[in-house]
């Protein structure tokens, strides 16, 4: 691709309405456009982050057994007011009637009309355990949007929700998806930390936040500062059918304190304070196992084993896909811009030509982007008329992992200069040599 023809709209200075770092880069590297508080249009370069980390999610579900489904934005208001949750849920859900009068939702979560699918087409035990899950932009009409996408009022966020047979399968349910959840972001490069966290809208007894630490983050955490250290991958089971490895881990996982601001309370928490860090972070995450609390309200019932009628046990799900995106960059910046984690940035390396219109560099740079495509990278060409600091300066702020500048010296040469944007490093190489690092890489390593 190249950057002329590419519609990166950066900015110089930090714009005055942004707080958040994530929210100030994203806006400067020309990721997203705000149009009011917590409404936004992901832009190219923020939309391909978006769709990579999108799919390293679905990729996750698929991998634990959840089956992708497609549910309305809009939904009819009977399933909601069966659950009771019509009348409890608060202002954050936006209400609105169509032209007949009928009232409607803009959906902020799932719940009740996953349960009125499974409610109309599962007959038995036979159809449980069974996962579910969907990939689609939710509402939340939040009182005071900020940090850009970090608390935004439209968002992108993968829901799943789980019907089992028994409490027994439904614990199993629960602890396969932190593990899955613990993979996920793994793979995107952050360190979550499972925390003990209040259900809130959603319900139930047992909940989980993954939270990732940041001095930036919205939340109050508090948690062991073995945490600082721990590996929640460590040991974790491939077979997730076998029942005793799958406890093991999660016991393993959760022994170790941490706690969500609402939960912790210093009069029984058992680490001294000397061992507590009490600092912020960022939710990133959130899973629930709430019981009978939406199939029994609802009529769901199904057939035993042995032909009684019993109400399926259920559990809930998310990520914050979109804000996900803030979460990557607050813990993956530094003073020039953005340094974005290689398996979700969104070109794999930059070409900078300094003498646009120059035959040997044009040369050059052509070779560089069509090797680079071929080999299956993702090179971002910039052959714009503008001064060599200004395009370092923007080729730091959007954060490729790798830059291959091509200059007036190494033209003549034969080499180009290759930069590592996470450590800096820099060195002359070859055009061979250069595409060689890059496509040896980690992404390309995977």
């Amino acid at each position: 691709m190249r950057m002329s023809q590419f519609f990166l709209p950066t900015m110089k200075d930090h714009p005055s309405e942004a707080v958040a770092v994530s929210h100030q880069l994203m806006l400067r590297a020309g990721m997203i456009n705000q149009h009011a508080a917590g409404l936004f249009t992901w832009l190219p370069l923020g939309n391909r982050v978006l769709r990579k980390i999108e799919a390293l999610v679905r990729a996750g579900m698929d991998e634990a057994g959840a089956q992708e489904i497609t549910m309305p934005i809009l939904q009819p208001t009977e399933p909601w007011k069966q659950s009771g949750r019509w009348e409890a849920y608060g202002q954050e859900m936006l209400r609105m009637k169509d032209r007949q009068g009928r009232d409607l939702i803009f959906s902020p979560t799932n719940e009740e009309i996953v349960t009125d699918v499974f409610r109309a087409h599962a007959q038995s035990w036979r159809d449980m355990p069974c996962l579910l899950y969907q990939i689609q932009w939710k509402f939340r009409d939040e009182l005071r949007p900020r940090f850009g996408v970090l608390r935004a009022r439209e968002f992108l966020m993968k829901d799943a929700y789980s019907f089992d047979l028994d409490a027994v399968s439904a614990e199993q349910t629960y602890m396969k998806m932190m593990m899955a959840y613990m993979r996920i972001f793994a793979r995107l490069g952050i360190r979550a930390i499972p925390m003990r966290a209040d259900s809130g809208q959603i319900g139930g007894d047992c909940c989980h936040e993954m939270i990732v630490l940041a001095e930036t983050g919205e939340s109050g955490v508090f948690c062991d500062k073995a945490w600082q250290e721990f590996d929640t991958c460590a040991s974790m089971p491939h077979d997730t059918g076998n029942t005793d490895a799958l406890k093991s881990w999660f016991q393993n996982v959760t022994q170790l304190y941490a706690a969500t601001e609402d939960k912790h309370d210093p009069r029984t928490c058992p680490v001294p304070d000397t061992q507590l860090l009490a600092t912020r972070g960022i939710e990133v995450g959130h899973i629930f196992s709430f019981g009978t609390k939406y199939t029994v309200p609802m009529g769901l019932k199904l057939a035993s084993r042995e032909g009684d009628p019993i109400a399926p046990h259920g559990g809930a799900y998310g990520i914050g896909v979109s804000r996900l995106v803030g979460a990557v960059i607050e813990a993956n910046h530094d003073a020039a811009g953005i340094v974005w984690p290689h398996q979700i940035a969104p070109f794999s390396v930059g070409i900078i030509q300094l003498r646009p219109g120059h035959a040997d560099s044009n040369s050059v740079a052509n070779a560089l982007s069509q090797s680079l495509t071929q080999a299956g990278a993702e090179p971002l060409w910039d052959d714009r008329e503008d001064s060599p600091g200004s395009k370092f300066a923007t080729m730091d702020l959007i954060g490729l992992p790798w830059s291959i500048t091509i200059g007036h010296h190494g033209l003549k040469s034969g080499t180009v200069d290759l930069k590592h944007r996470a450590t800096g490093r820099k060195e002359s190489v070859s055009a061979e040599s250069a595409i060689n690092t890059v496509l040896n890489d980690d992404i390309f390593a995977r």
